[in-house]
């Protein structure tokens, strides 16, 4: 059985690790609501994008545009978004099984599937597994921003147009809420233009110029660059949410350790004082006799 000393020293112990787990809590939750703005914000600008895809291939025949045109798929890339950091909870392990089990399921419908991943926990993950890590995009998720990701989309653009892979998927944690979060894979090219709630009046006649086709230049591109963008920010707010739940969870089964190891202390000191008074008594009933 545990001394007291002992039983003391682990309670100290463990009010340490709930004042550190309680802090990390509050830091989550501050920095939890500016990332969800962030990310509430540019969804409304990635959808209006797809729907202006969508009108102009609607409208016109532009399915040939090469970041449009499906193509024979044999070189696939997944990106992956993972965090920086731990101490978020099944975050980053979710995200892991559903990137391992595609690369499984698809393993005999694809000549090779190679992987891009943003944050250092996946890329610690696989790159010691037998994964072809292709890429690996670092100090991205430190400061989020437009320009980042619009380099990373222009170079898996320049490697789809040089025909070095013929789909590219985004793998990432979508913010519902700090509790929840949904595991997100979607295809990001070739892009598939796709009708949408919000898509405006099917059928007007828009003007573009200086024409379709030089529009979607600059259109699909940009799309491509803002959904990146925007999985990093919903992987964002997804991290900070499921850190300042699993801290909250640790918060508390902090406390309720402390309870049971305070009622233990409790009992081995009652138990040793009445050891000490039945001693005292025993040798007080032995000099009387």
């Amino acid at each position: 059985m545990p001394s007291l000393k002992d039983i003391r020293t682990r309670i100290k112990s463990v009010k340490s690790t709930q004042k550190i787990t309680r802090a990390m809590k509050m830091v989550a939750a501050a920095k939890l609501r500016k990332a969800q703005l962030a990310a509430e914000g540019v969804r409304p600008y990635a959808n209006r994008l797809k729907e202006t895809i969508w009108e102009i291939s609607e409208l016109s025949d532009v399915t040939d545009h090469p970041l449009l045109e499906d193509r024979e798929t044999k070189n696939v890339m997944v990106l992956v978004l993972t965090s920086d950091r731990g101490l978020c909870g099944g975050f980053n392990s979710s995200i892991i099984r559903t990137t391992e089990s595609f690369v499984q399921e698809n393993a005999d419908n694809f000549e090779e599937i190679a992987l891009a991943i943003i944050g250092r926990k996946g890329n610690d993950h696989f790159s010691k597994r037998d994964y072809v890590v292709e890429r690996s995009y670092n100090e991205v998720l430190t400061a989020p921003s437009m320009d980042r990701a619009r380099s990373i989309g222009n170079e898996l653009i320049a490697l789809y147009l040089d025909e070095g892979l013929d789909s590219l998927y985004v793998v990432y944690n979508e913010f519902v809420n700090a509790a929840t979060q949904d595991i997100t894979v979607e295809r990001l090219l070739p892009v598939k233009p796709e009708e949408t709630p919000d898509t405006s009046e099917a059928g007007v006649e828009f003007v573009y110029e200086p024409t379709k086709e030089e529009v979607l230049d600059d259109v699909v591109p940009l799309y491509v660059s803002v959904e990146i963008y925007r999985a990093i920010l919903e992987s964002l707010a997804s991290e900070m949410g499921a850190r300042m739940t699993a801290m909250d969870s640790a918060t508390k089964n902090a406390g309720d350790l402390i309870d049971r190891l305070t009622i233990q202390y409790n009992r081995a000191r009652q138990a040793a004082i009445t050891k000490e008074l039945m001693e005292i008594v025993s040798g007080a009933e032995a000099l009387k006799g």
